[in-house]
């Protein structure tokens, strides 16, 4: 009833998680395309046109302009015209031809890294393609017949279409039941502080369990209900895979917000006014979301960092998600997920209901 009461908070819960999952899935893409190049081409001949030809069909580049000018594509680079140069340098098809060598150079807007590295690998990915098909046609020639060479079938496992959706929205739904633990939870009971009602609640016969289980158990119901929409449109607009058990996603969520809950508790143990909530929650959150691995691989971080997600839940939970709707992973899995994220939840709880006085009359 409370909740229901609450002019601001409602929209909160319903509106705003399903409108970030909607968006933050088609924005948090870091897949790039359109990527603008300037090529640099001193010679017209065969080879050259053929290498052209292979950057112009590709879904990753926009050629933005072919020339024989390295300083005209070098200013375009400057002012950001261009994301990449590449130069075709000259007796290139007779280098090919005679020494089976040949050299081109790339030149990258690295301002981005991220973005710099991945269009160095797409560039890299047509060179080899294009050196591929030079090797079989040269095969070709010198066995004067035709040649099929090494074929090679790439497979992807679990997300065989490389679907950038079906890897983020299992992180994103997360991200909106962690907010509601620990946003809202937080609020809840630091405004009883602001209005007053919490102390006439502490003279009340009711006991300290009774308070906290009435306040954190209906925010626990409503992250598994949003859990459950989200799921449901995470299936029907971006066809997200579910290959293994939902019970054992909720049966997770369960124990992860016993967790979550409990920290959105300890805040509020500590904080006078929803604004003092807000900031202290924001600032865990921004930590856990970062180091959860939802934007970049654990792997990839220093030992050090990675030693920090062992006490961070929201990377478990990603990590759950993953595994059982992309993979079909079964509790045996993730058991080692359920022991760790349910100890922090012991440790937050106890020192949340340490730090919680109610003083009865």
């Amino acid at each position: 009833m409370q909740i229901f009461r609450h002019k601001i908070m409602l929209p909160a819960l319903f509106v705003m998680p399903f409108v970030q999952l909607i968006i933050l899935v088609h924005a948090a893409d870091f897949e790039i395309k359109n990527i603008k190049i300037h090529i640099i081409n001193h010679e017209n001949q065969n080879w050259n046109v053929r290498l052209i030809s292979q950057f112009m069909a590709s879904e990753h580049f926009v050629v933005n302009q072919v020339s024989n000018s390295y300083t005209l594509a070098y200013q375009q680079l400057e002012k950001r015209e261009v994301d990449l140069i590449l130069e075709i340098p000259k007796d290139f098809e007779k280098n090919l031809l005679k020494t089976n060598k040949a050299s081109v150079f790339i030149g990258a807007n690295a301002i981005d890294g991220m973005k710099a590295g991945l269009t160095t690998f797409y560039t890299n990915s047509i060179l080899r393609s294009f050196n591929k098909n030079i090797v079989l046609e040269q095969m070709k020639i010198a066995n004067n017949r035709s040649t099929t060479g090494i074929q090679t079938k790439t497979v992807f496992w679990y997300n065989p279409e490389m679907e950038y959706a079906h890897f983020m929205v299992p992180g994103i739904l997360v991200i909106l039941v962690t907010a509601i633990g620990m946003f809202f939870t937080g609020i809840n009971i630091v405004k009883e502080k602001e209005m007053g009602t919490i102390e006439q609640i502490n003279v009340t016969p009711i006991r300290k369990y009774q308070f906290l289980i009435g306040k954190l158990a209906p925010f626990m119901l409503l992250a598994l209900m949003e859990l459950a929409i989200g799921l449901t449109l995470g299936k029907l607009m971006f066809d997200i895979p579910m290959e293994g058990s939902l019970w054992l996603i909720f049966g997770f969520s369960v124990i992860y917000l016993f967790t979550i809950l409990g920290l959105g508790l300890l805040v509020s143990t500590f904080s006078n006014t929803q604004q003092q909530a807000m900031f202290i929650s924001w600032f865990f959150l921004m930590i856990f979301v970062l180091m959860s691995g939802l934007f970049t691989s654990i792997d990839s971080m220093p030992a050090w960092a990675q030693k920090t997600t062992w006490f961070n839940p929201v990377a478990y939970f990603i990590d759950v998600n993953r595994k059982v709707l992309l993979k079909g992973s079964e509790f045996a899995d993730i058991r080692g997920h359920f022991i760790k994220v349910g100890l922090i939840g012991l440790v937050v709880n106890f020192f949340a209901v340490l730090n919680y006085r109610k003083t009865s009359s």
